[in-house]
């Protein structure tokens, strides 16, 4: 049975499923204008791209919090229920901890980003916002990962699906 949805995990879902509609329609305009009128979409690739961070960043959180990451359980089945519950803090732990500090490496991008000024080269896009939403996303995800090693074990918590 699947557990009642919280409030980011509707909105990132959300959030990523307008943004991989809309990269969608970029690039079928982009296709048509370029094969059927010899123009294609000014700034497109730039769009597109843009677009792709965020998809991927948005759903970073969605796949920690569902625990859906590919997981190799080799030694599960001759471990007992005890130690597999302290290697799986373990691991959050860690994630937690690489995720907060490469979160906050991405915030430190972003602020030199935004004190730059930087833009894309043709449409002159802002990056900052970009940058700032990953790090934003990869600290989403740390906050996740930390939660999952402190609280407690749950009969839904049946690790890697089938």
């Amino acid at each position: 049975m699947r557990a009642r949805r919280g409030w980011l995990e509707v909105t990132l879902g959300v959030t990523s499923a307008v943004v991989l509609f809309l990269m969608m329609l970029v690039t079928a305009v982009d296709v048509a204008g370029r094969y059927l009128f010899n123009r294609p979409l000014n700034g497109g690739f730039e769009i597109t791209e843009m677009m792709l961070a965020a998809l991927i960043y948005c759903g970073l959180p969605l796949v920690s919090q569902r625990r859906e990451h590919i997981v190799v359980d080799t030694l599960d089945p001759f471990l007992p229920p005890a130690l597999k519950r302290v290697f799986g803090v373990f691991a959050e732990l860690v994630c937690a901890a690489a995720l907060g500090g490469l979160g906050y490496l991405i915030f430190m991008r972003a602020k030199r980003v935004a004190d730059y000024g930087d833009t894309t080269s043709v449409l002159l896009l802002p990056l900052a916002p970009v940058a700032y939403l990953m790090a934003a996303m990869i600290v989403i995800t740390a906050l996740i990962h930390l939660w999952h090693a402190v609280r407690p074990p749950s009969a839904d918590d049946g690790g890697p699906r089938d």
